[in-house]
């Protein structure tokens, strides 16, 4: 495995992070040297941590990097102390499912010895992470979860991996997904994220229960402490559910915010929009300091757009219009999980926000039944990657999506002009909104062992599949626990582009109800 161990230069750094997001972000550092000698004035807003914790494992992404920036902390520290926690944890949970400890040794030595010497190599200096096995990472084994990768070695990383690389983070390995993240579970009956690699992934929070898929390795290994953060893909919730099962926070961005190339599903395609890359951490903050730095086009990934990222610190949260619904007529949602939706938005009515019960159904439904009649369509594409990758044994949940009954072309044509007729009124309803307000998912996290079950998907994602269809942004903040003492995630959904408003309202929420907290693992 080749080490990353030369700091870029400033220009070559906001070039790799792309021209939305990189100068705003570079310019708000608080008179950090870089590593070419160049510095950069600011806000000190942007990286200035909120996390009461003080414990390596358990602090924000955010206060750690700031942290190790004031030489409190080396990145050898940071890197041993995240490298015991995963093999603490990672035999109960098989969330890491690939590592590269020895470079990430020789990295957190080359960040200290930089530091040393006044240099800083961005905003995540020394910072360690794992990625979800569905982003190419170079000198490590990327397999996306399909038996034809299992010793695949990509030469270069996906677009978000080198961003935040080149940012200063250190990476530890990978994490579990389903086969081409798109398989269901990855093994019929299985309720979790699972393939016939690696196996099935388990919770932290009770080991017989689901984290979710398919970022659910991801999920699985923040919330327990053994990486600062992870990035995940989302293309029906598969972001959220996981911030949800596994109790730590999670963030879909706009659609058309975060390349998606080295992704092995990646860009293009008819079902292109559904599909967003995003952050998961144990706190608010990160998902804002990540995002900005993994944001902006890369010119690869045609559909990105470069939007500049605002700072959620500049958002008057008390001015926010709230919506919220904590039913959806399509999921049994259960009692507890309704309370908290409706405690969450109390929180901003308490506040002095405009909040209003509402549910555009007729909307949701027509939404979600276009959905589940477009989905069928993508297994011939799944079928294309297994044989790309040359990948025989297949999942069987793979070959049940492939088997599907597909619509004719004329209903697909007819689907596509229903489906952005539904954004277009769904857009007009939101309108009157700056955030809504649902639950993640209708109950905890589920029984790992609970067998086939026709329909599963529909009614478990149905918060969630809408707002891939419709490209805005929402984020997943754990917000209480069920009677079982599991964690239970509140999304918060936005406007286009909105993402300063959807981490502030997030923000608050996580002040209000502590947010994520230690598992028993």
């Amino acid at each position: 495995m080749r080490s990353h161990t030369s700091a870029p230069s400033r220009r070559d750094f906001i070039g790799q992070l792309g021209a939305g997001s990189a100068g705003a972000l570079l310019a708000s550092l608080p008179a950090l040297t870089y590593a070419n000698g160049t510095s950069a004035d600011a806000k000190p807003s942007w990286l200035t941590s909120k996390d009461p914790s003080d414990e390596i494992i358990w602090m924000s992404a955010t206060k750690l990097a700031q942290l190790i920036r004031g030489e409190k902390i080396s990145a050898r520290d940071a890197v041993e102390a995240h490298l015991r926690r995963i093999e603490q944890v990672n035999p109960k949970l098989n969330a890491v499912v690939q590592t590269c400890f020895d470079r990430a040794r020789t990295e957190a030595k080359a960040a200290d010895e930089a530091l040393a010497a006044g240099r800083i190599m961005g905003p995540l200096h020394g910072v360690p992470f794992t990625i979800k096995d569905s982003f190419d990472t170079a000198g490590v084994i990327s397999t996306g979860g399909t038996v034809g990768r299992a010793n695949f070695i990509p030469s270069e990383d996906a677009t978000v991996v080198a961003r935040v690389r080149a940012a200063g983070a250190i990476l530890l390995g990978k994490t579990n997904t389903p086969e081409f993240t798109l398989a269901g579970g990855g093994i019929p009956g299985v309720s979790t994220t699972a393939n016939i690699i690696y196996g099935i992934s388990k919770n932290p929070w009770d080991q017989q229960r689901s984290t979710a898929g398919s970022s659910g390795g991801a999920g699985a290994i923040v919330a327990a402490g053994g990486a600062s953060f992870d990035i995940g893909s989302d293309y029906g919730g598969s972001i959220r559910m996981p911030a949800h099962n596994n109790g730590c926070c999670g963030l879909k961005p706009t659609f058309g915010r975060v390349p998606r190339t080295g992704h092995i599903v990646d860009y293009g395609g008819i079902f292109d929009s559904w599909q967003e890359t995003g952050p998961l951490a144990r706190r608010v903050e990160d998902l804002n300091l990540i995002t900005a730095i993994i944001a902006g086009p890369d010119y690869k990934d045609a559909a990105m757009v470069p939007i500049p990222w605002r700072d959620p610190a500049a958002v008057q949260v008390k001015g926010l219009r709230v919506g919220f619904y904590a039913e959806n007529g399509i999921a049994e949602v259960s009692p507890e999980t309704i309370a908290i939706v409706k405690q969450a938005a109390a929180y901003f009515a308490e506040l002095g926000c405009p909040v209003q019960e509402d549910f555009p159904k007729a909307i949701i439904m027509e939404l979600e039944e276009i959905r589940s009649k477009l989905s069928p369509a993508s297994g011939p594409g799944l079928l294309r990657l297994a044989e790309k990758w040359g990948t025989k044994a297949i999942s069987p949940t793979i070959l049940a999506r492939a088997k599907q009954e597909m619509v004719s072309t004329a209903e697909l044509v007819e689907l596509l002009e229903k489906q952005d007729a539904s954004r277009s009124r769904l857009l007009g309803w939101m309108k009157n909104y700056d955030i809504i307000i649902n639950p993640a998912m209708p109950k905890p996290a589920q029984l790992i062992n609970l067998g086939d079950q026709p329909n599963a998907r529909r009614p478990g994602s149905s918060f969630m599949g809408t707002h891939n269809t419709s490209g805005y942004p929402a984020a997943v903040v754990p917000a209480g626990k069920s009677t079982e003492g599991l964690p239970i995630g509140v999304q918060l959904i936005g406007q286009p582009w909105m993402e300063d408003k959807v981490l502030a309202a997030a923000a608050f929420l996580e002040t209000k109800t502590g947010g994520w907290q230690k598992p028993p693992v």
